[in-house]
C-alpha cells in the first residue's frame, strides 16, 4: 500500500525547489544528481567540490530530520537485489540517452520551460506509470 503523505511531500518538494534554486543562483548550475554525481566519479572535474557538498548534504539531510523531530523513516524495498542491479543500469542507460535525470529535467529544466525537458518528463512519468500498472495489476505484483 502507498501512503498519501501531502504535507510531508510539499515540504520536501519544497526543499527541493529550493536546493535547485540556491545552486542555480550561487553556482550557476542545473541540480541534475546523475550530472552532479558523475562530477565526483574519476576522473572528476575540477569543480568536484560543490557537488560532493552537494551530495553529502543529500544524503545526511535525512538523518538531521531524524535526529531533530526524533523519529524513523521507515521504508522498504519490496525487490531483491538483482532487480535492484537491473534497476540501476536501465535508468543509467536512460540517463545516458537521455542527457539527464528526472531531477534535472523535471525540477530545473520545466521551471525553465525547456521543451527537451518536459518531452524527458512526460516520457519518464509514462514509464513509471506503465510500469507499476504492469507490475501491479498484470503480474498480480
Amino acid at each position: 500500500m502507498t501512503e498519501f503523505t501531502p504535507y510531508a511531500s510539499l515540504f520536501g518538494g519544497s526543499l527541493i525547489g529550493l536546493s535547485a534554486v540556491l545552486l542555480m543562483l550561487f553556482r550557476g548550475r542545473i541540480a541534475g544528481m546523475t550530472g552532479i554525481l558523475s562530477g565526483v566519479l574519476p576522473p572528476h572535474v575540477t569543480d568536484w567540490q560543490w557537488r560532493a557538498a552537494f551530495l553529502i548534504g543529500a544524503v545526511t539531510s535525512p538523518l538531521l530530520y531524524v535526529l531533530i523531530f526524533r523519529t524513523n523513516i521507515e521504508f522498504s524495498v519490496p525487490v531483491s537485489n538483482a532487480a535492484l542491479i537491473i534497476g540501476g543500469v536501465l535508468v543509467g542507460i536512460g540517463v545516458t540517452y537521455g542527457n539527464g535525470c528526472p531531477s534535472g529535467h523535471g525540477v530545473c529544466g520545466i521551471a525553465r520551460l525547456s521543451q527537451r525537458s518536459i518531452v524527458a518528463t512526460l516520457t519518464f512519468m509514462l514509464a513509471a506509470f506503465v510500469t507499476v500498472f504492469v507490475l501491479r495489476h498484470v503480474m498480480g505484483g
